[in-house]
C-alpha cells in the first residue's frame, strides 16, 4: 500500500472523477488557459464555503451580538470575507444566464476589492468572448456538488488535494509548459525530507505554483510533535518558518498566491518579476533553500550581467543559466544554510564555456555536500535527466533543526567530503511515460542522507555498493571534479549463486553453442519455406 502513497492516481479518488469531468468541459480550450478558468472557481468555492459556515455560525449566535454582516468577524476566524455578490449561492443560481462571466469576474472584483491580500491574484476574464459561457455554467454546476472550505473538508485537506492533482493533470496535458508552474510532488517531498526545514526563512528563487513552501508547511506540521515520527500537529499548528519567493511569469504568479491562500500560509513575500534582472529579495541570507529552476535556459540575459557580484565562482555563460542559478543561490543562502534543488544532468559534466570551472570552484570551496541522480520520467515539462544538488554552508558539524523547542544534536563534521547517491533505479512507472518515487524510496534516499549527517535516529551511515557512497575531495578531483554519482557508488553488489566460475563458464559456453545451432536450422527452415513461395536464392 505504501509503494502508491504519493502516487495521486492510485490515492484519490473523487478528484480524479472531478478532474475528467471538469476536463470533459475544456472544449476546444488550451489547457493552459483552462487552468485558470477552473482553479479560479475552485479557490472562490473554497472561500465561499468557509464563509457560509462561518455566516451560519453568526447568524445562530446574534442573540449574543454576532453580526453576520460584519467582515470583522471573519476576519479574526482567518476567513475571507465574501461580499454579497461572490457568494457562491448567487453564482450557482445564475450559472445557465448568458451573462455568467461578467458575473464571476464582478465577483472575483469584489473579493480582491475587500481582502487587499488578495489584490490582483484571482483571475478575472471570465466574460471574454472565446470562453464558452454554457460550458461555464456547466462547471460551476460540477464545482457546486463538492464541499472544500467547511471546517470538515479544511481538516481533510480536501481542496488542497483537489488543487494539488488538478495542478498535477495540467501540467501532464500541456507537456513541456506544464513545468514551469509544477514540481512533481514526490520530488518536492524528497527535497523537503531531506533538508527538514524546521523553522527559519525558506527561499524558493523560482517558486512557481508554491509547491516547495506547502510541502514544508506540510512537513512541519507533521512532525510538530517533537517526536519526529511523522504524528500529525494540532489542526490549525502553524509553522515556525518564513518564506520569499519570486516567479517571473505573472499568471504563474497568481497559481503561486492562489495555492498559498487555500492553506492559509502568507504570501506576503512572493514577488513577482525576473530573478536575475530584478531580484526582489536582494538582501535575504535563507536558512533553506528549495527550487527547481527551468532546465538548460539560454535567453536569461546573462551578457547583460557579466559583473555581477552574484558570480563569486566565475561568471556563468550567457547560453545556459544553470550555474547562474547554482550562484544565485549560493549569494542567498545565510551562514549555516542549506540548500537543495533541481538541475539537468549536464550541469555535473559539463565543461562547455568555462561550467567546469565554475563547478570545480564551488567544490574547492567545500559547499558540495550531496548528489543526487534521479530516475529518468519524473518530470512533466522534458525529458532531460536530472539530479538533485545539495549546498551546505557550514559543514563542520552545526547543531540540527528539531521540531519542537531549541536545537537538536550537532551534525557530523563532514569537511572534505561529499556525499553521492544514484536512485536512478528507484520509482514505479505510474503510466506509460511517467515515474514517481515511492514513500519508500524518498525515505530510503533521505535516511541515506541524514545518516551520513550523523542524525542519531537515521542510524549509521555505511556506503552501499550501487547506491551511496561518500567521497574524499581528493576522490573528487581525481575524477576532474565530475559529480556524476554513478562515477563514485560502483557497481551493485550481485549475490553469489555458489556455482564455480570454471563450472558456470563452461555451462554458459554449451548453451551458446547449442543456440547458435538452433539459430542456423531455423535459418535452413526459414529459406527452404521462401523457395516453396517462389522466392528463394
Amino acid at each position: 500500500m505504501a509503494k502508491k502513497a504519493n502516487n495521486p492516481q492510485a490515492l484519490l479518488g473523487y478528484e480524479a472523477q472531478l478532474w475528467q469531468m471538469a476536463d470533459a468541459l475544456r472544449g476546444s480550450m488550451d489547457a493552459a488557459e483552462y487552468k485558470h478558468v477552473v482553479l479560479g472557481l475552485i479557490f472562490l468555492k473554497y472561500i465561499s464555503d468557509a464563509f457560509e459556515e462561518q455566516h451560519a455560525r453568526l447568524v445562530a449566535e446574534q442573540a449574543q451580538g454576532a453580526d453576520p454582516e460584519d467582515p470583522d468577524e471573519y476576519r479574526a476566524a482567518s476567513i475571507f470575507w465574501v461580499p454579497v455578490e461572490a457568494r457562491w449561492a448567487h453564482l450557482k443560481a445564475l450559472a445557465r444566464q448568458p451573462g455568467i462571466g461578467q458575473i464571476v469576474d464582478d465577483a472575483m472584483a469584489g473579493i480582491e476589492r475587500d481582502n487587499p491580500a488578495l489584490k490582483g491574484v484571482l483571475p478575472r476574464d471570465y466574460a471574454r468572448p472565446a470562453l464558452d459561457k454554457q460550458r461555464l455554467g456547466q462547471l460551476i454546476d460540477l464545482i457546486s456538488n463538492i464541499r472544500v472550505g467547511d471546517e470538515a473538508s479544511r481538516a481533510k485537506d480536501v481542496l488542497g488535494r483537489v488543487y494539488e492533482y488538478f495542478l498535477s493533470q495540467f501540467a501532464s496535458a500541456e507537456g513541456k509548459k506544464g513545468g514551469e508552474f509544477y514540481t512533481p510532488r514526490c520530488v518536492v517531498k524528497l527535497l523537503v525530507e531531506m533538508l527538514e526545514p524546521y523553522r527559519g526563512r525558506v527561499y524558493d528563487p523560482c517558486c512557481g505554483s508554491s509547491g516547495m513552501f506547502v510541502q514544508s508547511v506540510e512537513f512541519i506540521r507533521a512532525h510538530a510533535n517533537g517526536n519526529g515520527n511523522g504524528g500529525k500537529a494540532p489542526n490549525g499548528s502553524k509553522a515556525d518558518i518564513s518564506i520569499y519567493g519570486q516567479e517571473s511569469n505573472y499568471t504563474t504568479w497568481r497559481l503561486a498566491r492562489m495555492n498559498l491562500a487555500i492553506r492559509g500560509i502568507d504570501s506576503g513575500q512572493i514577488a513577482h518579476g525576473d530573478t536575475f534582472h530584478q531580484d526582489r529579495h536582494p538582501d535575504l541570507k535563507a536558512d533553506y533553500i528549495l527550487a527547481n529552476p527551468p532546465f538548460n535556459i539560454s535567453d536569461w540575459g546573462g551578457e547583460r550581467l557579466r559583473d555581477d557580484k552574484r558570480w563569486q565562482y566565475g561568471a556563468p555563460p550567457a547560453g545556459n543559466a544553470n550555474f547562474a542559478w547554482v550562484q544565485h543561490i549560493v549569494h542567498h543562502l545565510a551562514p549555516a544554510g542549506v540548500a537543495g534543488f533541481v538541475l539537468a544532468n549536464g550541469s555535473m559534466s559539463s565543461n562547455q564555456s568555462g561550467e567546469g570551472e565554475i563547478r570545480k570552484s564551488l567544490i574547492e570551496a567545500d559547499l558540495v555536500d550531496c548528489m543526487v541522480a534521479l530516475p529518468g520520467q519524473l518530470f512533466y515539462s522534458t525529458q532531460i535527466p536530472a539530479c538533485l544538488w545539495f549546498l551546505a554552508r557550514d559543514k563542520q558539524g552545526s547543531p540540527l533543526p528539531r521540531a519542537g523547542e531549541g536545537l537538536g544534536e550537532r551534525a557530523r563534521d563532514r569537511r572534505g567530503h561529499v556525499l553521492f547517491i544514484d536512485a536512478r533505479k528507484l520509482g514505479p512507472l505510474v503510466d506509460r511515460t511517467h515515474r514517481e518515487l515511492t514513500d519508500e524510496d524518498v525515505a530510503r534516499i533521505a535516511n541515506t542522507y541524514h545518516a551520513w549527517r550523523g542524525e542519531p535516529e537515521a542510524g549509521e551511515y555505511a556506503d552501499v555498493p550501487g547506491f551511496c557512497k561518500s567521497a574524499s575531495l581528493d576522490e573528487v578531483r581525481k575524477h576532474g571534479h565530475v559529480l556524476t554519482p554513478g562515477r563514485y557508488v560502483g557497481a551493485e553488489a550481485q549475490e553469489d549463486d555458489g556455482e564455480p566460475f570454471a563450472e558456470k563458464m563452461q555451462r554458459l559456453t554449451a548453451t551458446l553453442r547449442e543456440q547458435q545451432a538452433e539459430a542456423l536450422r531455423l535459418d535452413a527452415a526459414i529459406a527452404a519455406n521462401l523457395r516453396e513461395l517462389g522466392y528463394g536464392w
